[in-house]
């Protein structure tokens, strides 16, 4: 049986030596690829069967000794060889503990002894094969044990090394199935020791879960790669919780990826954070949150819609005594989310908030705030909005100032030129047609208005603060 090769090596030069001068196919060996760097080799070996990895131990991105633990533990049948200077003493001592049969000195490769190095690794992988009654081929270790259990992280940031540690029965068969998400297989009479252990382990770190997996009977090892990865990032994600950390999961259930965006129900999900009184309405908020829950949202497109909702939050509110909202970072789970969604409303609640005034008045304020933003060019007054909001205008005007922190008047001024900032400075439009967008009629009373909240005339503030 021939010796599948991947030779690592970021100096193309060296990569090509080995390839083309060393006599592989005496030694029944076959290259079948080379890579540049850790990262390519490891998709590499993902989708190509490989047998042997030769591995240079300086690279940037990811070294070799960094690629040797994980290849190690996503393909425990790969036999190890490394690529070093002379002067790398303790890095071919770590090599060694990792399990590397050989290790070849960049400065011996002279033809003469290319044959003696071949000879001496091909011996050994015979040797260790001869010995083996069974292979250790993941897809024979998946089909000979009962038992699957699956860790892993939420943290993209965890120490790699972050299961090594644990002391498991030398029988329990680890294999990296993800970044951050190794799996354990064992059979019947070791798997409460394995449990045990591992369920210990996944409360002691946190975003963390355990995976009891089962109907893993007739599963390659790649197709329980992929299931997991598929359930990582389509199922987890919104399903992880803190007080729940130990899941079972089947492997025989289909999981239901999300292909397509109802757009319409996504609109519908951002007008209302936009638009609805879910500061203090809990029911609101409630069903805002389950209503984008339920749209099952992509990683990226959720962070792109969360970036849109802050920047919308912070222009419409720029002009009230609410702090400026921060957008989520690190997003790691739809809990996350959550618990960000609740900062935010507690944070509001408590910079507009008034225990003197009922919900009911809150969700008025709130809406004539809004009514302002989406109705800048119309003359609204505090009258126009009492009477929208069926309040007398008295105490209308009185609410409004205790819970924004400005007069309506104070605000709906500020708010008009804020906006004809935006104008002034992103397009070309005449004095006369912004004045038009912000409310005001008459030009010159709408640049007396500006040059008293910004100390300059309209022209001026444009062609001072314009980038050319």
């Amino acid at each position: 049986m021939s010796i599948k090769v991947l030779v690592v090596d970021d100096d193309k030069l060296v990569r090509r030596g080995l390839i083309s001068f060393m006599p592989w196919k005496d030694f029944g060996m076959e290259v079948v690829g080379e890579a540049s760097n850790g990262e390519k080799a490891l998709e590499f070996l993902e989708s190509h069967s490989v047998d042997l990895l030769v591995t240079d131990l300086s690279m940037p991105l990811m070294s070799g000794i960094e690629l040797m633990r994980i290849a190690r533990m996503r393909f425990p049948h790969l036999h190890l060889v490394v690529l070093t200077l002379h002067q790398d003493f303790e890095y071919i001592q770590e090599a060694l503990r990792l399990g590397a049969i050989d290790y070849i000195a960049k400065v011996q490769m002279e033809e003469e002894q290319f044959e003696e190095i071949l000879g001496r690794i091909a011996a050994r992988i015979n040797e260790q094969r001869s010995q083996s009654t069974k292979s250790l081929h993941p897809d024979k270790i998946v089909a000979e044990n009962k038992y699957g259990y699956a860790m892993l992280s939420l943290d993209r940031e965890i120490d790699p090394n972050w299961l090594h540690e644990l002391q498991l029965p030398a029988h329990a068969f680890m294999m990296e199935a993800d970044r951050n998400c190794s799996v354990w297989f064992t059979k019947e009479e070791q798997h409460s020791e394995v449990f045990d252990t591992l369920s210990e382990k996944v409360h002691l770190e946190q975003e963390s879960v355990l995976l009891i997996l089962s109907d893993i009977d007739g599963y390659s090892w790649k197709d329980m790669q992929r299931s997991l990865r598929v359930y990582k990032e389509n199922v987890l994600f919104y399903d992880y919780h803190p007080d729940h950390k130990i899941i079972h999961v089947s492997l025989s259930e289909d999981v239901h990826v999300q292909t397509e965006t109802d757009e319409s129900a996504l609109e519908k999900v951002k007008e209302g954070w936009l638009f609805s009184t879910w500061f203090h309405n809990d029911t609101s908020f409630n069903r805002l949150l389950q209503e984008m829950k339920l749209l099952r949202l992509q990683e990226k497109q959720l962070i792109g819609l969360l970036y849109s909702l802050v920047i919308e939050w912070n222009r419409r509110f720029t002009n009230t005594q609410l702090s400026k909202i921060q957008m989520i970072n690190n997003v790691r789970s739809w809990y996350q989310v959550e618990q960000w969604f609740s900062k935010i409303r507690k944070d509001i609640q408590e910079s507009i908030g008034n225990s003197a005034y009922s919900q009911e008045i809150m969700d008025c304020i709130t809406r004539a705030v809004l009514m302002v933003q989406e109705e800048l060019s119309e003359q609204l007054t505090a009258a126009e909005l009492a009477q929208r909001l069926n309040l007398s205008r008295g105490y209308f005007s009185q609410c409004f100032k205790d819970i924004i922190g400005k007069t309506f008047n104070e605000y709906s001024r500020s708010v008009r030129i804020e906006k004809a900032k935006e104008y002034l400075l992103n397009t070309n439009h005449t004095i006369v047609w912004i004045a038009e967008q912000t409310g005001y009629s008459d030009e010159k009373y709408f640049s007396r208005i500006f040059r008293e909240l910004t100390g300059e005339l309209p022209s001026e503030y444009r062609q001072t603060h314009r980038m050319n």
